[in-house]
């Protein structure tokens, strides 16, 4: 059988102009997924929406790096930067105190919490998590994070490292390429952990090398090579991560490298998916809500997902 595709658009909730990309995107069959940042500044406004579009899967994009928390700073202390009210303000000092094993696992429990128990009290089935900057490659972040998503009911999350052929196809640069392979060690952990946890994960993630370079040549390319793989039963599934965009004044006031290549990318969906998919052989467009039985339930009306105001031990 053909391969499945969850076309997954991060950064939902961030500005007004992404929220309505996502929109236009999804209804236009050029995006199947999001996922939406609990403190996202358009956080309402990115759940109005979802809520009023059932058919786009909408998970939870855990933020540990770069923003604000959703539970008080106090409450979480080893997660902070030197402010004591924001997070660490990059990957890299992330990465470093996570290497250092000076953040606490009960800290990341309680923020995943709180962060995937507030879309689902703003009345949203979450269909899946995953991090900003993909933190959760980390086996110490990974653990608390797939702990806590399946005791508020989410299942399914991304899986990210990207297949070596992808990588090849994005041209990223050397230093992009050296990063993705330092984080791919930690894979074997990572499969090992969904398989334990019976979590649902995608064999791999498309455009991790070319976030914020993902024009319509890459996407083209990253697309038509997901069509030639060899078909399995049952169908493998993947992911392609994407950032597009409108960019509105929101998203010039905000910190964020990614501006003018979200429109890019925005284009890049709309003249590239459609007419890929609609070839033969093209991967089923899906979305992490339909994929295992929670997919099979979510299709015949049985699932029932959490209302966030569930207490989670």
């Amino acid at each position: 059988m053909p391969s499945q595709l969850i076309l997954n658009a991060d950064d939902f909730g961030l500005t007004p102009g992404i929220n309505q990309a996502i929109l236009e995107l999804h209804q236009a069959g050029a995006l199947s997924s999001a996922t939406l940042m609990a403190t996202g500044p358009a956080f309402e406004d990115a759940a109005a929406l979802a809520r009023a579009h059932p058919t786009l899967g909408v998970g939870c994009h855990l933020v540990f790096v770069d923003g604000l928390p959703v539970s008080h700073p106090e409450s979480i202390p080893t997660l902070l930067g030197a402010d004591g009210k924001h997070f660490r303000p990059s990957l890299y000092d992330f990465a470093q105190a996570v290497l250092r094993k000076t953040i606490r696992e009960e800290d990341l429990a309680r923020e995943t919490q709180a962060q995937i128990q507030k879309l689902q009290r703003a009345g949203l089935d979450v269909t899946h998590v995953d991090t900003h900057k993909h933190t959760h490659c980390f086996p110490a972040v990974l653990e608390p994070v797939l702990h806590i998503a399946y005791r508020c009911g989410v299942q399914a999350l991304r899986a990210p490292f990207e297949p070596a052929w992808a990588v090849q196809l994005a041209h990223a640069p050397l230093v992009r390429r050296l990063q993705l392979a330092a984080v791919q060690r930690f894979e074997p952990t990572f499969r090992k952990k969904v398989e334990q946890t019976s979590a649902l994960a995608p064999a791999g993630t498309l455009g991790i090398a070319a976030t914020g370079t993902l024009t319509e040549p890459t996407m083209r390319a990253l697309l038509s090579a997901l069509s030639r793989l060899p078909e399995e039963n049952p169908p493998r599934t993947f992911e392609l991560c994407c950032h597009p965009g409108h960019r509105d004044p929101a998203l010039a006031a905000i910190s964020t490298r990614l501006r003018a290549s979200r429109e890019v990318e925005y284009r890049a969906l709309l003249q590239v998916v459609p007419e890929l998919l609609a070839q033969p052989g093209a991967p089923r467009l899906v979305h992490f809500g339909q994929l295992g039985i929670p997919g099979q339930q979510r299709a015949s009306g049985q699932f029932l997902s959490n209302t966030g105001y569930e207490r989670i031990c």
